[in-house]
């Protein structure tokens, strides 16, 4: 990971919560677009959003959030088999 990208993102904040809970999201708030674009855990339970500064009021309606999480704190999670297939289908 470079340094570059870490100070882009130094503001930039993640939550993880079940997809159950997508409804909730308010995509104007967050850097997603949509319920169809946002990455979803490998067993397609769990998903996540990212935004910068403060953490968007709608969060507090998920009973299922993990988080706030740092830029550097994300990536680490992300290379996890949780979220990264071990052996992709290619």
């Amino acid at each position: 990971m470079s340094e570059t990208n870490v100070t882009i993102y130094e503001n930039r904040e993640f939550m993880i919560f079940n997809v159950s809970e997508l409804n909730i999201v308010d995509f104007t708030k967050v850097h997603e677009t949509s319920i169809d674009t946002v990455r979803k855990s490998v067993d397609q339970t769990k998903t996540f959003c990212k935004w910068d500064g403060v953490v968007p009021d709608f969060f507090n309606n998920m009973t299922t959030k993990e988080g706030p999480y740092t830029y550097t704190e994300i990536l680490t999670i992300l290379a996890t088999p949780e979220w990264t297939d071990p052996n992709p289908p290619f």
